[in-house]
């Protein structure tokens, strides 16, 4: 009898490592379903690296993630909707722009606060974007000896 209530213990425990494993998956990828904040809109020349639940960091802090990415079949930019956590207030003349982790990290969307003493509302467009700089490119032209300058 001690033999199955000992396999039952361990049994229970495996099976809430597995629950507690699956909550933290969930918090740390975003997929915990708390979808509270407010959209805002831009639109990218370049997006590259980034994708639906992409971060989007101010000051290197995560205040959002990216929910739509479309592609403008007029303009040819790529339209991005993300979403900001609920009392982050951005300066309606900050910019925001695709940054990299590093050379091997994976992108992320980062918000340059202005310092307008007005803010962007739901559904406003950020208009001042950078996209993606493709460092194969930079390196491409810096060997070649293309660069102006």
């Amino acid at each position: 009898m001690a033999e199955n209530t000992s396999e039952v213990v361990v049994g229970g425990a495996v099976l809430a490592a597995a629950v507690g494993f699956l909550f933290y998956m969930a918090q740390a990828t975003g997929l915990s379903g708390t979808t509270s904040g407010y959209p805002l809109t831009a639109s990218f020349r370049s997006l590259e690296g980034v994708t639906v639940g992409t971060d989007v960091r101010l000051a290197g802090v995560k205040i959002g993630t990216v929910t739509s990415v479309d592609l403008n079949p007029t303009t040819y930019r790529a339209d991005t909707v993300f979403s900001v956590e609920n009392g982050i207030e951005i300066p309606d003349d900050s910019a925001i722009l695709v940054a990299s982790e590093g050379l091997l990290g994976g992108s992320f969307i980062e918000v340059m606060p202005g310092g307008s003493l007005f803010y962007f509302a739901a559904g406003d467009e950020i208009e001042d974007t950078q996209g993606a700089i493709s460092l194969l490119n930079l390196l491409m032209k810096f060997v070649s000896g293309s660069g102006e300058g």
